[in-house]
């Protein structure tokens, strides 16, 4: 190896050291750094093409976490999502003997929160909790349905034995069957109470339950579903999902003011409480047995949105400019929309090659349009990605640093949102892709890829749903998983932004080494 290009090696290597432990801030490259007198450190600010792209209808079946409610985004509109599931029997082919007259006393379903508990009450007891993941002003009602689902949900399309497919869009499919009508609360609301089990003797507490839905089924319903079922019926879960096709939770409007939440319903359970004679010769009411069923909300699901899009959030997605780029990003988690980045094109990255920069850092910055945003409650985070291949950058793949929460991890390679102290609202949104930019230019067989932005609800979940439509020439048919999850969106200025704005304008800058 000759002087210069071990000189190169050497500092190459200190600036990647430099710079993979370098705040989570992005602060820029300062003047403290010694160098070889050979080289110089510099950087520049080049112009990218960014573009919106609506979406439309996607994949939402058998999501990680639903949305459930109504939220009024204020710079987006509203959105109604309800949520579907089949139920499974936790233990199959239970033994129900009509001869023992059992009867139901509850049918009580459970689906908990994300809540934190923050401290205990008074009697150093019982638990006070703060909600994660609801969404509109406090205390909101909504008007909440659960029915009995009438539609069958596949395991498997017929026509090409590849996973079923449901859609955001297809609410329809499932309210115009729903069937028996098991719960209806006009005034619901997300509570963040502890939920207790008392002792109807005693009066004592017996149980404790993070905050949830809880609430009662209608008892007549499971008596013939369940105590009462044909033979066979509950002998299997493969059987029992065709025969009881699960729940449809359709929610209204109640009042001026909604709610929506987030919610993991694979945590979800019904549990049949109900009691039997202890034998076909033992009757007596007091000595009667007490039993369980318990149902859990594991099966097929799917969340159903229904959209009503501000106007200005229309204009801005209908006709993107995709040669200068957009003078605004609406980024919309959901059956939204996203961002199409082009960082180079073909003539510059060559030119960065022949040149052979040492890359330092390389950082995307986002300033968020904060008049728009106003009143509007802001995503922690938005994620980029390579859109191409449908996978992550390798800044997300090579960052192991860790956040206050997963919510927070893979902070050096960031997208995590940046608020002002006071107000605390959005400022900016900061990406570093810096080993992506070093792959691009060290290796001329890598191809200049387009990227996505979306919002984000998990950083770590890098899986994707399809869209129901190919959109982009048909180059776009996945999104990101994460994305769809979040009913957040945001708004970026983008690179074509107004003369006044220019300040504000998408910022790609790149720290580099160049031997002198």
């Amino acid at each position: 190896m000759n002087n210069n290009s071990f000189k190169s090696y050497i500092l190459f290597a200190l600036t990647t050291i430099f710079f993979a432990s370098c705040d989570k801030d992005f602060n820029g490259i300062g003047t403290d750094i010694i160098g070889d007198d050979n080289f110089e450190i510099k950087q520049f600010e080049k112009s990218v093409v960014a573009f919106n792209q609506n979406l439309g209808p996607v994949q939402s079946n058998n999501l990680p976490i639903n949305a459930l409610g109504i939220y009024n985004n204020p710079a987006f509109g509203e959105t109604t999502a309800n949520f579907a599931t089949q139920v499974v029997l936790q233990t199959v082919n239970p033994t129900i003997d009509v001869a023992l007259k059992p009867e139901i006393e509850s049918v009580v379903l459970y689906i908990p929160y994300f809540s934190i508990k923050t401290k205990l009450k008074e009697d150093g007891v019982g638990g006070i909790y703060e909600l994660d993941s609801i969404y509109g002003p406090a205390a909101s009602k909504i008007k909440l349905g659960i029915y009995e689902s009438g539609y069958y949900m596949r395991d498997f399309d017929p026509a090409t034995q590849d996973s079923q497919v449901y859609n955001t869009n297809q609410n329809s499919l499932f309210d115009n069957v729903k069937g028996q009508l098991l719960y209806t609360n006009e005034e619901f609301v997300f509570s963040d109470a502890e939920l207790t089990e008392i002792n109807s003797e005693t009066k004592e507490v017996t149980a404790r339950k993070s905050p949830g839905i809880e609430l009662t089924l209608n008892k007549d319903f499971f008596t013939e579903k369940i105590i009462n079922a044909s033979p066979g019926k509950l002998t299997t879960n493969d059987v029992f999902k065709n025969y009881f096709r699960g729940l449809y939770f359709k929610v209204e409007k109640s009042g001026t003011s909604s709610q929506l939440a987030l919610i993991d319903f694979r945590k979800g359970t019904i549990t049949v409480k109900y009691k039997e004679n202890k034998s076909l010769t033992e009757t007596d009411e007091k000595d009667r047995v007490s039993k369980s069923i318990v149902l859990n909300l594991t099966g097929n699901s799917v969340n159903l949105f229904q959209n009503n899009y501000s106007q200005s959030y229309i204009d801005g997605i209908t006709s993107p400019n995709t040669t200068d780029g957009d003078e605004k990003l609406y980024l919309k988690g959901g059956e939204g929309s996203m961002g199409v980045i082009n960082i180079f094109k073909d003539n510059e990255l060559d030119l960065l090659r022949t040149n052979k920069w040492l890359i330092n850092d390389a950082i995307l910055t986002f300033t968020i349009d904060a008049t728009t945003m106003a009143n509007a409650s802001e995503p922690n985070r938005i994620y980029l990605y390579d859109l191409n291949n449908k996978k992550q950058l390798l800044d997300y793949t090579f960052d192991s640093s860790l956040g206050s929460s997963s919510k927070f991890n893979k902070n050096t390679h960031g997208g995590i949102i940046e608020k002002e102290t006071v107000s605390k609202r959005g400022i900016r949104y900061k990406i570093r892709l810096t080993n992506h930019i070093r792959n691009l230019i060290s290796n001329d067989t890598v191809t200049n890829v387009k990227l996505g932005l979306v919002v984000t609800e998990n950083i770590a979940d890098v899986s994707n749903k399809k869209l129901a439509t190919p959109v982009f020439a048909g180059n776009i048919k996945q999104i990101p998983t994460s994305s769809v999850i979040n009913p957040l969106g945001t708004v970026l200025f983008g690179t074509n932004p107004k003369s006044e704005d220019q300040d504000k304008r998408l910022k790609f800058e790149i720290y580099y080494t160049k031997p002198n």
